[in-house]
């Protein structure tokens, strides 16, 4: 074709007709001049990461296109998979609800034309292979299971949103380097068998956890092995083949909502995840006499429910007075018996969660209050029959790499952002044990979560489900 005497090239033609079509593309070139077409980067100043060789990928920054509409459905007939009536989601691991959900996930990925596997534990997996499969995959997701009662988006936004991606991706025209792969993790809520991120501890290579699953059972006294065959899994009963290897992903990053209010009060888009808190949770018991609630005087009572309040309180102390506003902790449980008004309690039984982005300042409070229940327990003539610490889990921080990606695609888009830490955790605490790890917050209304009013906008989901894409693909390049 020849225009005003010389040559057009084909490929600029083909690239400036897209650009009016309003795509956002990524479209192989050799030895073009960007200097005639400003808005043209390549992959390399775009994402702020050196490509090998001299093919070179080249950008045009336009508006991802997202299927708000489509992915909103999928959220409510997701929701429609549950235990208890709407507006409320109740999704328990292996439930019957959980295994139709399960094959919900699957034909999604299935046509988003990802190639689709299952491990021992059910943790899903949608893959797609990049130009060079041998590479470390670069990986996201959440998981889909439901607490009582909670909501529709919490962990689904991460699987569903992470489905979408890819799908925005592959319009866009993009083809990863890397592959690019979804997963489903298995149980991150501890509902049915008291292990919070059940999946993703054994992807991480939890040893203890992966013996233990042959012992478990439930409240109903249903082992965790036949549950998980009822489901379709555990069929060689071999726990430590989920175990990830230390190549398997080159990266990890998670789309949630927030479960807090602060993005929302500051009008803010995206939320860059730097650090994710991690729990401690510990369990303690009290012995006392007990005794008739009348006939029995107050300075000779050995109250063991007394001696449970007052350790509630020397926990929020100590959470207090550790100098940061990042320590929290938390009573959840505080039980008594035989649990009559007109008897005094002689046994008691509490469970403290505290957590915090520093490992040593959240231990020095555990140690705290060990250090009060041994006193408590004195002061007042009961026992401490048992202080356990169930599970202390170290706290983990994003990697600088992902958290430039992430940053970098927050700016492309044009959308507001501000560094956080997560105070809830999540299966990204324990993919970072395996790669470099990343999230992604999106607001959430009134912070509401693990309740039926949960809820985030398909704007808001949208955005997170940019951002996502936009980092996948600078790190499938990375």
């Amino acid at each position: 074709m020849m225009i005003m005497g010389f040559r057009f090239p084909l490929m600029l033609m083909r690239m400036m007709l897209l650009t009016l079509m309003g795509c956002c593309i990524f479209v192989k070139a050799h030895n073009f001049n960007n200097e005639r077409d400003p808005t043209i980067k390549i992959m390399n100043e775009f994402s702020g990461y050196p490509l090998d060789g001299d093919e070179k990928i080249q950008f045009i920054p336009n508006s991802f296109t997202v299927d708000s509409d489509n992915l909103q459905k999928q959220i409510d007939e997701l929701a429609s998979f549950s235990d208890s009536p709407a507006p409320s989601v109740t999704r328990i691991l292996y439930s019957e609800n959980d295994v139709v959900a399960r094959r919900f996930i699957k034909n999604l990925m299935g046509l988003a034309g990802l190639s689709v596997r299952e491990d021992a534990v059910g943790n899903i997996f949608g893959r797609w292979e990049g130009s060079e499969p041998d590479l470390s995959a670069v990986s996201t997701g959440s998981h889909i299971d439901a607490i009582p009662y909670s909501g529709k988006y919490d962990g689904v936004i991460g699987v569903l949103g992470a489905i979408e991606a890819i799908n925005v991706l592959k319009r866009s025209g993009f083809k990863p380097k890397k592959p690019l792969e979804v997963i489903m993790f298995t149980s991150e809520e501890p509902t049915r068998y008291g292990i919070s991120c059940l999946g993703s501890r054994l992807l991480a290579g939890s040893v203890s956890l992966a013996a233990a699953l042959k012992q478990t059972v439930d409240n109903h006294n249903i082992s965790f092995l036949d549950a998980a065959k009822f489901a379709g899994y555990a069929k060689n009963e071999d726990f430590s083949d989920v175990f990830l290897n230390e190549r398997s992903y080159s990266a990890f990053v998670e789309l949630h909502i927030e479960q807090g209010p602060i993005l929302e009060n500051e009008g803010i888009s995206i939320g860059v995840v730097t650090a994710i808190a991690a729990p401690a949770s510990i369990k303690v018991d009290f012995g006392g006499n007990g005794g008739h609630a009348g006939a029995v005087l107050m300075p000779q009572r050995n109250d063991a429910g007394l001696a449970a309040a007052e350790l509630a309180l020397a926990v929020e102390k100590h959470v207090l007075e550790s100098g940061s506003i990042d320590t929290v902790g938390t009573v959840g449980i505080l039980e008594v018996h035989p649990g009559a008004i007109n008897s005094i309690p002689s046994k008691s039984h509490i469970e403290i969660d505290t957590r915090d982005i520093d490992e040593k300042r959240r231990n020095k409070v555990i140690e705290k209050i060990h250090e009060s229940a041994v006193s408590i327990s004195k002061n007042r003539g009961v026992d401490l029959l048992e202080f356990k610490i169930v599970n202390q889990d170290p706290p983990a921080l994003s990697d600088e790499s992902v958290i430039k990606a992430m940053e970098s695609a927050t700016q492309e888009l044009d959308l507001s952002y501000k560094k956080m830490i997560s105070r809830a955790y999540h299966d990204s605490l324990f993919m970072a044990r395996k790669a470099p790890m990343g999230m992604i917050f999106i607001p959430c209304y009134k912070g509401y979560s693990h309740k039926p009013e949960e809820y985030a906008s398909p704007e808001d989901i949208a955005n997170g489900v940019k951002v996502l894409a936009l980092t996948l693909a600078k790190l499938s390049y990375n």
